[in-house]
């Protein structure tokens, strides 16, 4: 029988998680972002794949990349059954290699394509003893795979930033739209059309998804569902349960005991 949706972690290799999904038409998601850099390779059938303001079909063989913070979905084509394996890999371990984030979102190349299977091949072993170099070394190879940056950026508004970063501060604090207007400077009809334009998410939007990720990370250490749920600001475990399965479409209990 096909495993509708697993995650896999390794103790030995704190800073990397995996998800592996055999039926994408049961694991659909809303809008969301991840702190971590993802890649995820398509293995078979077709999806709609958004990524910031980007929308393109993909399917079996292509590679998409996400880098942090960047709102995104990737999700079932009108029922069409599809699968994929997505790879999480942590900041400050990326960072120490020297790895600049990339500009690509998505790639058909058939070698990245087979360099990134090898890596989901290398980390499932077990019975490797240098799984973080090989997996250093992917990394280390990963620019030259994609295609150079064409130098095209998104235009900065620091007001708004601003209001993203104080969210970002203060994910786990009972925030109100007033609050984040003061922070930023900005009128309360402004922030939420500018904020939704630039993120891809309203600012309660934004914060919501924040606090999944906090709760993501909590939980990965073991931690009380019911206990995350509070500290991460939901009114309770009920609720984060709703929040966790629409961002990540799986339930904080599956996710745990991963």
């Amino acid at each position: 029988m096909i495993e509708v949706s697993g995650f896999w972690r390794d103790s030995a290799l704190p800073f990397v998680e995996a998800r592996r999904v055999g039926d994408g038409r049961q694991v659909c998601y809303a809008a969301h972002s991840h702190e971590s850099f993802s890649l995820g390779v398509i293995t078979g059938g077709r999806s709609t794949y958004l990524s910031g303001t980007s929308q393109v079909e993909v399917g079996a063989g292509t590679t998409v990349l996400m880098n942090p913070g960047v709102v995104h979905t990737c999700n079932p084509i009108a029922g069409q059954g599809w699968s994929y394996l997505m790879l999480f890999v942590d900041m400050p371990w990326l960072k120490a290699l020297g790895f600049n984030l990339p500009a690509q979102t998505c790639s058909t190349s058939p070698a990245l394509y087979s360099a990134v299977l090898q890596v989901f091949a290398d980390l499932f072993d077990g019975n490797l003893d240098d799984r973080e170099a090989r997996l250093a070394c992917f990394f280390n190879a990963l620019p030259d795979y994609l295609q150079a940056a064409t130098g095209k950026t998104q235009a900065h508004h620091p007001q708004l930033e601003a209001a993203a970063a104080f969210i970002r501060a203060h994910r786990t604090d009972p925030l109100t739209l007033q609050d984040i207007c003061a922070a930023s400077g900005l009128s309360r009809s402004y922030l939420i059309r500018a904020f939704a334009q630039r993120f891809g998410l309203t600012p309660h939007g934004y914060l919501l998804d924040q606090r999944v990720q906090y709760a993501r990370a909590q939980l990965r250490t073991g931690r009380a569902i019911a206990e995350v749920a509070l500290e991460a600001g939901f009114a309770d475990q009920a609720h984060l349960q709703r929040a966790f399965k629409q961002h990540l479409a799986a339930t904080p209990g599956h996710y745990r005991k991963a």
